[in-house]
């Protein structure tokens, strides 16, 4: 048996300029060696307080013991026979489970993929078919993947889409309100109102309802920097839906699993969609991605024409069954409006010394900020941003970017984090800040 070789970070931070594509960002330049809780320790040694959770995977932090002992047992007995080959009893339990606890009162099934972007093409795929429709309508600042079909439902250009096209057709992006940046002057409800008749306009100018399989929408929008619509915008988009035979598809992919203060996000603004799409946080850092919604759609693909080699893989969806039960039994869903409250309370003081922090927002445990050259200007300050999230990186604090023009500080933390660990963190963002 070969000895394992143990190279040094400088090392291995050579071969990853060597062997890897630059296309893989990396904000961070050092090389996990262990991690729990909201907490990763680094080959040196060095401690990193976890604010980014792998992109939002990790709402039941890295590690849990009761995941890990979930994939153990499931690794054992065996690792991937292919669900499209012979069945296995996770798959089953977890499409059982996730149609029990998604909104909704109609007849479910569900589906399992490997990536977020995948869940979205297969909602795709089954509205165009359960409708006879093909056009496909996301939002302005949405973010839905790095396929090919999903780049082009995406907004932002660089780094998502650029040189990477042609993209798939009958992809159209729609208006949604960003209460921040509404006109000067413009009450709330008159710049919400204003922005329901766009998005009704748009189906006049520039595609026919009669022609669209789906809407596709983030209830807060990810990449785009966690922008939160108002309540009375989705509901319109819901309810035009109804009207055109249209479906509304939920991506949940990032604000599923209680991120948000309710187990998902569209729970905030009282409307049942047709189907949801679910991954990231789903199965703590594992592989795996779900359709969810209604039985009559979701049951109009012939045997064969969904799935995939590695679709619902039986150690990702053991590990999935057991962050639902740690979700349920640890009470995240409160814990995560009780983080957020206090991310926004130091964020709130960091904004009283510090006067390019334009706007901070949340839902539940979903917290951002962001930054600008002035307060009454409102001018986006993409560079101080870089310079906060590059030093939290460089000093035990990881820390994520966001927004169309990159100037939105986003938190992800596992909602598990502790007292200590949010001490920690938030001591390191304020230095960060300064």
């Amino acid at each position: 048996m070969k000895a394992t070789t143990f190279l040094t970070t400088k090392e291995l931070q050579e071969k990853r300029q060597k062997y890897v594509a630059r296309g893989v960002s990396n904000g961070n330049l050092n090389f996990a060696q262990k991690a729990s809780g909201a907490t990763v320790i680094d080959m040196d040694g060095n401690e990193w307080i976890d604010f980014a959770g792998a992109i939002g995977t990790l709402n039941v932090g890295h590690s849990h013991p009761k995941v890990t002992a979930a994939v153990k047992d499931q690794v054992d007995r065996f690792l991937h026979p292919g669900f499209n080959v012979i069945m296995y009893d996770s798959y089953i339990h977890l499409a059982e489970k996730l149609c029990q606890i998604t909104p909704g009162d109609y007849e479910k099934q569900a589906i399992f993929f490997n990536s977020g972007a995948e869940a979205v093409e297969n909602a795709i795929k089954m509205s165009r078919r359960y409708t006879g429709r093909q056009a496909v309508v996301s939002f302005i600042r949405g973010y839905h993947g790095r396929t090919n079909l999903t780049m082009g439902m995406t907004s932002k250009v660089k780094p998502y889409k650029f040189g990477f096209g042609p993209f798939a057709p009958e992809i159209y992006q729609a208006p949604l309100p960003y209460m921040y940046h509404k006109p000067e002057g413009m009450a709330d409800e008159a710049y919400i109102d204003m922005k329901i008749e766009e998005f009704k306009d748009f189906f006049i100018a520039t595609v026919a309802p009669e022609t669209v399989a789906c809407v596709v929408m983030e209830p807060i929008q990810g990449e785009g920097g966690f922008i939160i619509p108002p309540k009375k915008f989705v509901q319109a988009v819901s309810d035009f839906c109804i009207e055109h035979g249209i479906v509304f598809v939920a991506d949940e992919i990032q604000t599923g699993f209680g991120r948000t203060g309710r187990l998902f996000a569209i729970d905030h603004f009282n409307v049942t969609p047709d189907l949801i799409t679910v991954s990231k946080s789903l199965a703590a850092g594992l592989p795996l991605s779900g359709v969810v919604g209604r039985k009559e759609i979701l049951d109009v693909a012939d045997p064969g024409e969904l799935g995939g080699t590695y679709a619902g893989s039986p150690v990702a969806c053991a590990a999935a069954l057991a962050v639902i039960d740690i979700v349920e039994e640890e009470n995240l869903v409160e814990k995560s409006e009780t983080l957020g409250q206090k991310m926004e309370v130091k964020l709130k003081e960091l904004a009283e010394k510090h006067d390019y922090i334009g706007d901070i927002r949340r839902l539940g445990a979903m917290v951002a900020v962001e930054l600008v050259e002035g307060r009454l200007s409102k001018k986006p300050n993409k560079t101080k941003t870089a310079e906060i999230v590059k030093y939290a990186n460089h000093n035990g604090l990881l820390l994520l970017s966001a927004g169309l023009k990159g100037n939105v500080i986003r938190f992800l933390a596992p909602l598990v984090i502790t007292d200590e660990e949010l001490s920690k963190g938030l001591a390191i963002l304020e230095k960060a800040f300064q």
